[in-house]
């Protein structure tokens, strides 16, 4: 059956969806200014015919489709980092263009091809009656590349969506992944005394403290182990930022900062990543102030939810029927086996499932190598394809249930 949704969807539907997909990747959306693009996913749920659509406090647009027992979500963030230096493109990253078989432009594949997918998911659910004692929530999530699993918090605990699976449409390049690491972000703050560049040994350099603190840091990344998780791997920890404060470029640093990305897995809770970098700074004798960062932005419509910058790792059992009923739905649509696999990025299933534990997957158009590079595209075959997935997935999960 799912071949023949596949024929009919690049016969009924193909033109509209790449003109919905160029559509939203022509318009800038980085975090916490995503309204324009939220306006414009709205007036497509409307027309493909969902039976409810509004827009959250938060910003997040929610499309509704049936209304049974069995809850259901499907997430794709629709906020992008930005373009960086435009000189480094090759092509407007805002035009969308089609060459080749693919779109390209800044969030094409990161993540919009997962909303174009959903939102056409719901027409073919429509025109094929592929219904069923489910309720599917669509949601076009905001703030995710500043800040993972935020919008499901918000969803989660304000909105009291509490789905049964959830669904993440970042790019999978049309495989199904069970997991990925999860991540700290994590400020060092070293102090000094500060005193004139021209007698600096009668002040205490902060910077050269701080030096002491990233070799230590760059020494701690070598001890990870591939063992700590046989299915995540090992976590890493790199400086991505560093800055120091001084009364003038003639004057002795009396603060340094640095920012580091820690990378998790399931073997390293919270307390066990500080312990690790208390414990690695101690031989340098530097007394340094190390914390878990807060995210304190306001969205688009001025809605502050602050958090802890931790996301926890996760992994779905394989074994789990949702997992089942994904592997399902794939080998069903390309006649072939499916293995699960795991993302190298982070997604907003730190919150479904790392925080509240709702068993979730993933599957997306696109391949993740792509996101966030100046030659990002998606191939518009793969757009096809999410279609047909996310419109057999539900029925698919419903029989793994033993319901229809």
């Amino acid at each position: 059956m799912s071949k023949d949704l596949l024929k009919y969807v690049e016969k009924r539907y193909k033109k509209d969806i790449i003109k919905f997909h160029r559509d939203i990747v022509a318009i800038p959306s980085e975090s916490c200014h995503e309204k324009d693009v939220i306006a414009r996913i709205r007036k497509e749920m409307l027309k493909v015919g969902f039976d409810s659509v509004r827009i959250d406090k938060m910003g997040n647009i929610i499309g509704r489709l049936g209304s049974g027992k069995t809850i259901i979500a499907m997430d794709a963030h629709i906020d992008t980092v930005g373009i960086g230096s435009p000189d480094q493109w090759k092509w407007d990253p805002f035009k969308g263009k089609v060459e080749n078989g693919n779109i390209y432009g800044r969030g094409s594949v990161d993540q919009k091809g997962g909303m174009t997918g959903m939102v056409y998911a719901a027409r073919v659910i429509r025109d094929f009656k592929l219904t069923g004692d489910y309720t599917l929530y669509v949601v076009g999530s905001v703030q995710e590349e500043d800040c993972d699993g935020l919008c499901w918090q918000y969803l989660y605990n304000e909105e009291q969506i509490r789905p049964e699976v959830v669904v993440i449409t970042e790019p999978t390049n049309t495989n199904v992944y069970i997991g990925h690491r999860g991540r700290v972000e994590i400020g060092i703050t070293v102090y000094g005394k500060s005193a004139h560049g021209s007698a600096p040994e009668r002040g205490d350099n902060a910077v050269y403290k701080m030096s002491r603190v990233v070799s230590a840091i760059e020494r701690l990344n070598t001890t990870f182990k591939e063992s700590d998780d046989t299915v995540l791997g090992k976590g890493t920890v790199a400086v991505t930022h560093i800055e120091c404060k001084s009364p003038s470029l003639c004057a002795v640093p009396d603060e340094a900062y640095i920012h580091l990305d820690r990378r998790i897995n399931r073997s390293e809770p919270k307390k066990k990543v500080l312990d690790q970098i208390r414990k690695a700074l101690k031989p340098t004798g530097v007394k340094a102030k190390i914390e878990i960062l807060t995210y304190d932005t306001p969205s688009y419509r001025n809605l502050r939810y602050p958090t802890e910058k931790y996301y926890p790792a996760w992994v779905l059992d394989e074994k789990h029927r949702a997992v089942r009923s994904a592997l399902k739905t794939s080998e069903d649509l390309y006649g072939k086996k499916a293995k699960p696999g795991k993302w190298t990025f982070s997604t907003n299933g730190v919150a479904t499932m790392g925080m509240f534990n709702i068993p979730t997957l993933g599957f997306g158009p696109g391949n993740e190598k792509y996101a966030h590079a100046v030659e990002e595209h998606i191939p518009i075959s793969h757009l096809l394809e999410a279609v047909v997935w996310y419109a057999t997935f539900p029925q698919n999960y419903l029989k793994a249930k033993g319901g229809r």
